[in-house]
């Protein structure tokens, strides 16, 4: 059971949907580094859901630091986060202790737990626990800015509904403060046109992120087995519904050539840069200092409301299930915090692979 992310900077999660509380263990992250609980807040509330394209689940996702945090700064020892659970209608979920819902991880859980789990609210599956990614990313991020690293994630495509790519780190910039992340504005409305007529369907619908890390130093990862698309990669993996990740081109290259794919290089005002960027920053598993991008695939929400076949377990027999309870019409728009999050906490351990675990604070 691995519930930690990091090889030297280290994240380990715990809690379940309906439990208590949720958390977060933040070890091997270096000391002196600033810490504001305003910041962690304002990252808690682009994650929370809002309005009708969202969960009517509302939780106040208030925190606490339990530990690594003195006087406002990092320790340098584990930092503990913990965010309490509150609005939880755990009766919702009586039903489908056995009755398993179609694409979600009820049926693994019961396989690999052997019923032992807590299949309230999806229980440790739950996107719930993304919560306490995003605290420990927040604690990552402002020491990544700090050396020139930024992240940012906008929502590239929602049922077929497109925004623009990133054109510059500028594009950062536009959206700070946005809850739901398109470098387009005029797109918004489409997009939730499409979630709403979801939603009043008994559906759901699903998306793209795309995520940009500028300033990233060349030379930051390992070839074969400890690559910077696989460290990324298993990361964004663990936030539930992601069911791709590809790398700059991606998937595109299959209908290119590679005098059409290849990156050309030139010098520019003393550094190694590329012409395009079609290989998203990274080349044989290592960083080559052009901006980091890739996108990430999050399928339709898989607890809906229309009946849909599925089993009984405890008789082993086929059933119908319309699955109650509070659920999101698409997590898109939610997920990309977390990807933002994932994202720093990866490169912030691999960065304290190549320079030292005090690189960050220094």
């Amino acid at each position: 059971m691995k519930n930690t992310l990091g090889n030297v900077l280290t994240v380990t999660l715990f809690g379940e949907s309906h439990g208590a509380a949720i958390g977060a263990v933040i070890d091997g992250i270096a000391a002196g580094i600033p810490v504001s609980e305003e910041f962690i807040c304002e990252q808690l509330s682009k994650r929370r859901p809002k309005g009708n394209i969202s969960t009517p689940r509302r939780e106040a996702d208030s925190f606490k630091i339990l530990s690594g945090v003195f006087e406002g700064k990092t320790t340098g020892t584990p930092i503990a986060v913990m965010i309490e659970n509150g609005d939880t209608h755990s009766s919702d979920y009586g039903e489908m202790k056995n009755k398993m819902r179609p694409s979600h991880a009820d049926y693994t859980a019961q396989v690999k737990y052997g019923g032992n789990q807590d299949f309230r609210g999806g229980g440790h599956f739950s996107g719930r626990i993304t919560a306490a990614i995003v605290a420990a990313g927040a604690l990552i991020i402002p020491a990544l800015n700090k050396k020139g690293i930024f992240i940012g994630t906008h929502i590239k495509n929602i049922a077929g509904v497109e925004d623009r790519s990133f054109e510059g780190v500028e594009d950062l910039k536009n959206l700070e403060g946005k809850d739901f992340a398109v470098l387009n504005d005029d797109i918004k409305a489409l997009m939730t046109d499409k979630i709403e007529a979801a939603r009043k369907d008994g559906n759901s619908v699903g998306g793209i992120l795309e995520t940009a890390v500028y300033g990233m130093p060349a030379g930051i990862g390992e070839p074969w087995f400890d690559t910077l698309e696989g460290e990324l990669s298993k990361a964004l993996f663990s936030i539930p519904a992601v069911k791709g990740v590809q790398f700059g081109l991606g998937f595109g290259f299959a209908n290119t050539t590679g005098a059409d794919a290849n990156d050309q290089m030139q010098i520019e005002n003393g550094k190694v840069v590329t012409f395009t960027n079609n290989n998203g920053g990274i080349l044989g598993g290592i960083s080559n200092g052009m901006p980091i991008v890739f996108g990430t695939v999050i399928k339709p929400t898989p607890t809906i409301s229309r009946e849909q076949k599925t089993v009984d377990i405890s008789t082993m027999s086929d059933t119908l299930l319309a699955a109650r309870g509070r659920h999101d019409p698409c997590i898109v728009h939610r997920a990309a915090v977390v990807a933002d999050s994932v994202t720093a906490i990866v490169l912030a351990d691999m960065l304290s692979v190549k320079y030292g675990t005090d690189w960050l604070g220094e």
